[in-house]
């Protein structure tokens, strides 16, 4: 049965690659899993290599292909759900793409990305030598809930973990270290130190303002972004955990968000082994994942993409585009079931602090006329809607000059990318 769902799944990735209809990372890992539901489970025990699971709302594909690129230059052989298909299906498919028909894989470390509702489903499945917990936002509310759901959730399936896991957790980040509380796994905290990423600004995207061990109100000493920071609670004491690394590489990469993400993947490879040399060499050659920050360049104009999926990572991407004095901005907003439904999240937005008002901005997206309406709420009369986004990409690319930056949620980013280079991802 093994044999045959490998090979249909196989079979279906070389259809796919072969006929430009994508990657193959989501329907071959449906198709095996309907042949054999223990598929996944049953081909990581059967194989010896070393499982590192990345969960977290934003970063996760950053951070993967970071510590991928630091494995490689190791001289290591890896593999990558590199598409960004989290969820179960997508597991199986890279999976597939790696295992022989004898159901052996023959590469040394796996990295797996995972969605935050399916990471409990995961750990259910098979237990990984290292779990990578970056942060929890509020993101896709109609799937996922609230965020302190989705903590308690995790907490559960965490202490179930055995000794053999390594936990590799964001102390900045008050929901990830409470995960941390009464587990028998190793455990080591990253976080930020450097005065030049804190924030004096309140922000409305603020997630995680009270402790989850009393209620109180948290106490911030730093705040970096959002609810991440130097915080404490005055009432039961808990506060951010000792720093096993807080030095950041130089990085190509902008953003505080990605100082996280080079934190997260040169922490994990230090304690697996990596020597510094090779990780700063990895980290400053490093080219960023497809629609995080990479820069597609067309006829003589660079577009960069910022995935923007949630109030979070909107502001960390419009705080970015501001420290490059980006003036070109087309942002698309969709409502599909990799976006979430619910796009209430737009006016929990800082659009009023981080745009300046002299930039040339042009809205698309499934739901224009929403955004629209929220940048025309924040004081803004230099923008223009045009629903239809082939249409949208074409007047940024006519009307602005060599530097274009792109903010999309999923579903857009995929479209945009297509429209910019004729290839789908998924």
């Amino acid at each position: 049965m093994n044999k045959l769902a490998i090979f249909v799944g196989k079979s279906v990735i070389a259809f796919s690659k072969a006929f430009n209809l994508g990657s193959g990372s989501t329907w071959p890992g449906h198709i095996v899993l309907k042949f054999n539901p223990e598929f996944i489970e049953k081909t990581l025990k059967k194989s010896k290599t070393t499982i590192i699971l990345i969960a977290g709302t934003n970063g996760k594909t950053t951070t993967a292909k970071l510590l991928k690129s630091i494995l490689e230059e190791s001289n290591k052989t890896v593999f990558h759900n590199q598409s960004g298909a989290n969820l179960l299906n997508g597991l199986a498919s890279a999976i597939v793409s790696e295992v022989n028909l004898s159901g052996y894989i023959n590469k040394n470390y796996a990295i797996f990305e995972v969605d935050e509702n399916t990471l409990p489903s995961a750990l259910d499945k098979f237990l990984p030598d290292y779990l990578i917990v970056l942060n929890l936002f509020r993101d896709q509310l109609d799937r996922y809930g609230e965020i302190d759901k989705i903590a308690k959730n995790w907490k559960k399936s965490f202490e179930k973990l055995p000794a053999s896991t390594t936990l590799i957790l964001n102390a900045d980040d008050p929901l990830v270290s409470f995960l941390s509380e009464n587990l028998s796994s190793k455990m080591f905290f990253f976080g930020l130190n450097d005065d030049k990423y804190k924030i004096n600004s309140k922000q409305n995207a603020a997630d995680s303002i009270y402790c989850l061990y009393c209620g109180n109100k948290l106490s911030y000493k730093a705040t970096f972004f959002s609810h991440i920071g130097d915080w404490q609670c005055t009432k039961c004491l808990h506060k951010r955990q000792k720093l096993d690394l807080s030095e950041i590489f130089t990085s190509p990469l902008k953003g505080t968000y990605n100082a996280y993400n080079v934190l997260a993947a040169s922490l994990t490879a230090k304690k697996i082994g990596i020597k510094d040399e090779v990780i700063k060499k990895s980290v400053l050659s490093f080219k960023p994942a497809f629609g995080r920050q990479e820069i597609i360049s067309i006829k003589g104009k660079e577009i960069q993409i910022f995935l923007s999926k949630n109030p979070t990572s909107f502001n960390e991407s419009l705080r970015t585009i501001k420290s490059l004095n980006g003036k070109n901005v087309l942002i698309v907003l969709n409502d599909r079931i990799p976006d979430g439904r619910d796009i209430s999240w737009i006016w929990d937005t800082d659009i009023e602090n981080l745009f300046t008002g002299d930039e040339k901005i042009v809205v698309s997206g499934d739901r224009a006329y929403d955004l629209a309406l929220r940048i025309k709420y924040a004081g803004f009369k230099n923008f223009s809607v045009e629903p239809v986004l082939k249409k949208a990409v074409y007047k940024i690319l006519a009307n602005s000059e060599k530097q274009i930056f792109v903010l999309p949620t999923y579903s857009a980013m995929l479209e945009t990318r297509k429209i910019l280079t004729g290839k789908k991802i998924l």
